[in-house]
């Protein structure tokens, strides 16, 4: 059995993935598969590449219009409040939420909740000069307005729901410690729409941001205010967010939201830290509640071979990453994205990786008696990721395709209706021997464990998650930060994707996938 768990000192091993999980390492001789994606390379290069029968589409790009009364790009001369009203720096899509009714007039529409998580001044300002006011304004999330003309969605311009989150946000804070207020949301790293209607935001470590804007505010210097999971109404502009405190305050890598078989809330969490755990909440009362959030149980992931156990926290410990370690939980190889299957208690878990198994996992974990409430769950392991030619990776018994990309630090993953996975990769702008990937991976059947590329972004450029409509027939996803290597500046970056025009920086770009003969994604 290959091991692709964490073991140090004092830990339990993470997960020894079962046999019939993984076909040994190596290219196969067929291709077996459910959809219609083959082998494709990912050469790195300054444009980006679709695969054969998809169609790409621009949405909108770094200082692109969010809000109505934004001011025209212009990056040689940010202005705080004009980036305010403007699409981030750095981009990830966090979910979609689409209305429950359809409008009068029959036009599909959604919300896609994107999040904004960093602002590199090496290639965000001219001559690299930190300007900590408006990065402050870059980053945050932006909540927009889709609809389906034609064949096609697109970015509704200045959309009635559009809304921009930033530093400046004033939020409402609820839970065990009472209520309050602060102002600002900081480093938001994933996200996701919930079972019960609301968008659910997650703030990352926020020190790094704490420290670059300590001089602007007082607000900046008290860390209590930040590091939070920020829930609220994507469909209603004028809603307050709300920083969640009982889903506790750490580095949040993502969340993902379900529901127990009697309606309760439930929460699944990652600690972005290299060693982090997978933590669960449970909510006391029912998920329709208004705050739902505010009260319930806390639990952190043991995974022992093909086993999961969901082992309580104490009630009301103050640092539950600290409870988690102490209760045993099992450490993971940086665990990051999250992705739920819609049509059962299935969870994704993207582990970015660690120094024993750099090129990182995806775990599948499926609650028994088919409850995402439930105490355990089987664990198994979808694919570890990195060359086929090495040891450490392993694919599905139908292997990858000869020629084809593969995966490396999976960092996002989103489930769609037909149990497919959508698999996001980033290397921090770190470029290698192919580009960043978005993969497709069959949850079952032969194609279950062989991840297929149907984009690859342009040079040092990551994926920023995906997210797809109810039918299936629009992806979206989000390059970002192109062309932000080591050694590169806002001057000279390696690429100036997606206008490559002279003395125009590369920005980070919301895109559209679709199939280019009708369908679904993928085929």
């Amino acid at each position: 059995m290959k091991r692709i768990g964490m073991r140090g000192a004092g830990r339990r091993a993470m997960l020894a993935a079962p046999l019939l999980a993984l076909a040994a390492p190596g290219l196969a001789r067929a291709q077996i598969r459910r959809h219609e994606l083959g082998a494709l390379a990912l050469p790195v290069k300054q444009d980006d590449t679709v695969a054969p029968g998809t169609r790409r589409d621009v949405l909108l790009r770094w200082g692109d219009r969010v809000a109505f009364d934004a001011p025209a790009w212009d990056p040689r001369r940010p202005d705080p409040d004009g980036a305010a009203a403007q699409f981030g720096w750095d981009a990830r899509v966090a979910g979609i939420a689409v209305p429950q009714q359809q409008a009068a007039d029959g036009i599909p529409r959604a919300v896609l909740a994107v999040v904004h998580p960093t602002v590199n001044p090496a290639f965000a300002f001219p001559g690299g000069q930190d300007q900590p006011s408006a990065a402050a304004s870059m980053q945050g999330a932006s909540l927009l307005n889709l609809e389906k003309q034609g064949p096609r969605w697109v970015v509704v311009d200045g959309g009635f729901q559009s809304r921009r989150l930033s530093a400046g946000t004033l939020c409402r804070v609820s839970g065990p410690a009472g209520q309050g207020s602060v102002r600002g949301v900081l480093g938001l790293a994933g996200g996701c729409v919930t079972p019960w209607g609301t968008l659910l935001l997650a703030e990352g470590d926020p020190a790094a941001w704490l420290a670059r804007l300590a001089p602007l505010d007082a607000r900046f210097r008290d860390p209590a205010g930040f590091g939070w999971v920020v829930e609220l109404n994507p469909f209603d502009p004028q809603s307050l967010p709300v920083k969640r405190g009982a889903l506790g305050r750490f580095a949040h890598g993502d969340v993902a939201a379900a529901l127990t078989r009697d309606g309760r809330a439930v929460v699944y969490l990652t600690d972005r830290r290299p060693a982090g755990f997978l933590l669960r909440f449970v909510s006391a009362g029912p998920a329709t509640a208004e705050d739902a959030l505010d009260a319930g149980t806390f639990s952190v992931a043991r995974i022992e071979r093909d086993r999961c156990t969901w082992v309580r926290l104490p009630a009301g410990a103050p640092d539950p990453v600290a409870a988690a370690a102490q209760a045993g939980g099992s450490p993971l190889d940086g665990p990051a994205g999250l992705g739920l299957d819609p049509s059962r208690p299935r969870l994704l878990l993207a582990c970015h990786g660690s120094p024993a198994r750099p090129a990182g996992h995806v775990i599948e974990l499926t609650a028994d008696n088919n409850d995402d409430g439930a105490d355990t769950a089987r664990a198994a392991l979808l694919f570890a990721a990195g060359d086929p030619r090495s040891a450490e990776a392993g694919y599905g018994r139908a292997g990858l395709p000869p020629g084809s990309a593969w995966p490396e630090n999976p960092d996002t993953v989103t489930v769609d209706a037909r149990g497919r996975a959508w698999i996001g990769t980033d290397r921090g702008g770190r470029v290698g021997p192919q580009a960043e990937g978005l993969y497709a991976c069959d949850l079952d059947g032969p194609g279950r464990g062989v991840p297929l590329p149907i984009y690859g972004a342009p040079r040092a450029a990551s994926i920023g998650g995906a997210a797809l409509t109810p039918d299936g027939e629009a992806l979206f996803t989000a390059a970002r930060h192109p062309g932000a290597e080591p050694g590169g500046s806002f001057e000279r970056p390696s690429t100036r994707w997606p206008e490559f025009r002279a003395g125009l920086p590369p920005r980070s770009t919301l895109l559209g996938l679709q199939r280019a003969a009708g369908g679904p994604v993928g085929g």
